[in-house]
């Protein structure tokens, strides 16, 4: 991106990726109650945005990458895509597309603890407040699945998947950081998605051969089909090209639209329902979030590092 434009492109593509995933958890939900399981819908994906990773590096710049890295990469696919994907897609076979969405958001609470643990950064009191804030909301969320148990309003299995799900990606980018970076983003995702459909295979072959195939119609393989390009392969691509222009705190407070999103629509068009307790642990979430996005470690305010 050149020009006086680019600030402007990259809020576009950021707010454009986010609303894409946003709209993905309804369509990915349509697909499941149309006959697709959580692993089947994680096969197409991997596999298909594998394929289309491939095609795009071929186009883009080429890298030498050592066998060692390429194994690196292997442990980044189980954490960052298998546990990730899984996880999250069967979660939202069994819990409503507004709870899945609502969990995704948790994402950087998470990403703070583990990085106080591995990577030894300080943690703020304005961070701990925010993890406990955070830890409210999606208690309140898990336990009026409890009560409920349908896929309309949550079903607590379903919120737990999906939040270890986010637990796994965040781990995920705690780990595999460095190796993540050294890489483009064409080479790192053919050998990840590459990884995680070999991996996915032993699980996935009898779920797909298991498919209602005669039952599909166009407008289920066009649901799926959004899943992997738009959804996997282009919504990546944008959030890559907003994250070399944006601060990582206002690429953070892009994590809003999807779940804004995903309610809108799956409320829209009567696949979930909206509740009173949803709605506080929405404020709560978010405020969470947002606290552990805001604060400053002492380390960065004896850097000058802003938020």
């Amino acid at each position: 991106m050149k020009g006086n434009n680019v600030p402007l492109q990259a809020h576009l593509s950021m707010f454009t990726a986010e609303a894409i995933w946003g709209f993905m958890a309804p369509i990915a939900k349509d697909a499941m109650n149309t006959g697709f399981d959580g692993i089947s819908v994680v096969s197409f994906r991997v596999a298909g945005a594998a394929l289309l990773f491939w095609i795009a590096s071929f186009i883009g710049p080429q890298e030498h990458i050592p066998k060692c890295d390429i194994l690196k990469l292997a442990g980044a696919a189980v954490l960052g895509i298998v546990f990730n994907q899984c996880l999250f897609n069967i979660g939202l076979n069994i819990t409503s597309p507004v709870n899945a969405s609502i969990v995704t958001t948790s994402m950087p609470i998470f990403a703070m603890v583990l990085s106080f643990f591995i990577l030894k950064e300080p943690i703020t009191w304005k961070k701990a407040m925010g993890v406990a804030i955070g830890c409210c909301g999606a208690l309140i969320l898990i336990l009026s699945s409890a009560s409920a148990g349908n896929a309309k309003v949550g079903d607590i299995r379903g919120d737990l998947m999906c939040i270890f799900a986010q637990f796994s990606f965040a781990l995920y980018l705690a780990l595999f950081n460095p190796i993540i970076r050294k890489y483009n983003v064409f080479t790192v995702n053919k050998w990840m998605f590459t990884w995680a459909s070999l991996l996915i295979l032993p699980f996935s072959t009898w779920h797909v051969t298991q498919l209602p195939w005669a039952s599909f119609t166009t407008a289920t393989w066009l649901e799926v089909g959004y899943v992997v390009v738009l959804g996997t392969f282009v919504s990546y691509l944008l959030s890559v090209v907003a994250q070399g222009v944006l601060r990582p705190t206002v690429v953070s407070v892009y994590n809003y639209v999807q779940p804004i999103v995903s309610v809108v629509v799956s409320v829209a068009v009567g696949m979930s329902v909206f509740t009173l307790p949803q709605g506080v642990a929405v404020l709560l979430v978010f405020s969470g979030v947002w606290l552990v996005i805001k604060s400053k470690s002492k380390r960065d305010e004896k850097k000058g590092v802003r938020s």
